[in-house]
C-alpha cells in the first residue's frame, strides 16, 4: 500500500480499478483547513491524463508495471511481433496497443514491452536511435548560422525537423521521447 504523501513521479498505483501513474504531484499546506495532495495522473491503459486531489493519508495498493526487454522482428499489417530474447518465443501485439511508440523503431532493435498482470498496455522504444535519412531538401552552403530546420523523412518513415546542413543519406542520432534530431553520426 501507498499513501497519497509518498506519491513521487513515475510511481503507479491502482485506483477505481484502473492503474494509474503519478506524471505530476504537489503538496499543498494551505493556511486554513488540511492538507491535501494535488496530482496529475495517467492510466497507463488508455493513456488519458486526468487530474485528481488526494489526502495525505489516503491508501491505495501498489501496481506492479513488468517491463521486459523484447526485440522488434516484423509487422504484418495489424500485428507486430516481437520476440523474447531468452526463449525465443514471438509475442504478437495489436496495432492499437502499440500507437506511436515505434515510428522511431526499426526491425531487430529492442524495445521495453509494458505489463500488467500478463495484459501488455504499452511499448517503451529505446531512448536514441540511429536512423538514416530518406528523403530531405539538399541544404545551401552559408545556411547554418540561422538555426533554421527542414523537414526529413527517416528511413522508418517518420518525419522530423532536422538542420538545413543534413542531407539524404546522412544517420542522424534521434531522441525518441520528443522525436527531436541530436546529431549526425
Amino acid at each position: 500500500m501507498v499513501t497519497a504523501g509518498e506519491f513521487r513521479n513515475g510511481l503507479t498505483f491502482e485506483l477505481d480499478g484502473n492503474v494509474f501513474q503519478v506524471v505530476e504531484f504537489q503538496h499543498v499546506k494551505p493556511g486554513k483547513g488540511a492538507a491535501f495532495v494535488r496530482t496529475k495522473l495517467k492510466n497507463v491503459m488508455t493513456g488519458a491524463v486526468v487530474e485528481k486531489t488526494f489526502r495525505p493519508t489516503e491508501k491505495m495498493p501498489k501496481a506492479h508495471i513488468e517491463r521486459k526487454d523484447m526485440e522488434y522482428s516484423y509487422n504484418d499489417g495489424d500485428l507486430y511481433y516481437f520476440m523474447d530474447q531468452e526463449t525465443f518465443d514471438m509475442l504478437p501485439i495489436g496495432k492499437d496497443q502499440v500507437g506511436d511508440s515505434l515510428k522511431f523503431v526499426k526491425e531487430n532493435m529492442v524495445c521495453k514491452i509494458l505489463s500488467y498482470k500478463g495484459n501488455v498496455f504499452g511499448i517503451e522504444p529505446p531512448t536514441f536511435v540511429e536512423l538514416a535519412i530518406a528523403d530531405t531538401e539538399p541544404g545551401f552552403k552559408g545556411d547554418t548560422a540561422t538555426g533554421a530546420t527542414k523537414p526529413a523523412t527517416l528511413e522508418t518513415g517518420a518525419v522530423i525537423q532536422v538542420p538545413l546542413f543534413v542531407d539524404s543519406s546522412d544517420v542522424i542520432r534521434v531522441d525518441t521521447r520528443t522525436g527531436e534530431y541530436m546529431e549526425r553520426v
